[in-house]
């Protein structure tokens, strides 16, 4: 499910500070720029409303997920609210089970190979390379060369359109975009702009890199 989703468009929207009155109308234009995964940070106001508004308000080809997961409590709120995507900042195993259990999708935060290799042996469906400024394109490459093929990695943070090609030579299969897409108090069409601005970059990289 998350995968497909990722084929279509590899751009995770990651709403920090989303407000449940907006979250329809942030969602709706997120997905015109051709977005198909929507995460709510949980240290976002009203974090399970926004999931539900975003939920009952898009297709179902857009998957809406929670991000900032650190509690198995927290897995079933968010599944309760119509979430479908479990994002963690670690790899906290026992919220990893929690999460298959569940039957949602996962994408924990890994830092390290030995992160990366525990968090596949727990069921992760894709690798969220957080924080990406850490780590270089070679590095990543290098990541992509010993872990099992068919991996998907998602570099999350500092990712602008200007600097994602290096990523994507380097065999990554989309990018988490943070503060660069949407910041609390932004209006829907500056949103819409950022995000036409990310598609129309990602779309170019990818058409170039084949």
């Amino acid at each position: 499910m998350l995968k497909h989703a990722l084929a279509q468009n590899g751009l995770v929207a990651i709403l920090r500070g989303l407000r449940p009155e907006e979250a329809t109308q942030i969602g709706e234009v997120l997905y015109a720029a051709g977005f198909r995964v929507i995460e709510v940070p949980l240290n976002s106001p009203q974090p399970y409303d926004s999931i539900r508004s975003l939920r009952q308000s898009l297709p179902a080809d857009c998957l809406i997920g929670a991000g900032t997961v650190l509690t198995p409590d927290q897995v079933r709120q968010v599944k309760a609210a119509g979430g479908q995507v479990i994002v963690m900042p670690h790899s906290d195993p026992e919220v990893l089970r929690a999460a298959k259990a569940e039957g949602l999708q996962l994408s924990p935060g890994v830092a390290t190979p030995t992160e990366a290799f525990a968090a596949l042996a727990n069921g992760a469906d894709v690798l969220k390379l957080f924080p990406a400024e850490q780590m270089n394109p070679a590095v990543v490459k290098a990541w992509l060369a010993v872990l099992p093929a068919g991996t998907l990695l998602l570099p999350v943070g500092g990712i602008t359109p200007d600097n994602m090609q290096v990523f994507l030579e380097a065999g990554v299969a989309g990018f988490g975009l943070g503060s660069g897409l949407f910041k609390p108090g932004m209006s829907a069409a500056d949103v819409a702009e950022r995000a036409q601005a990310y598609v129309a970059a990602w779309n170019r990289q990818r058409r170039a890199n084949g």
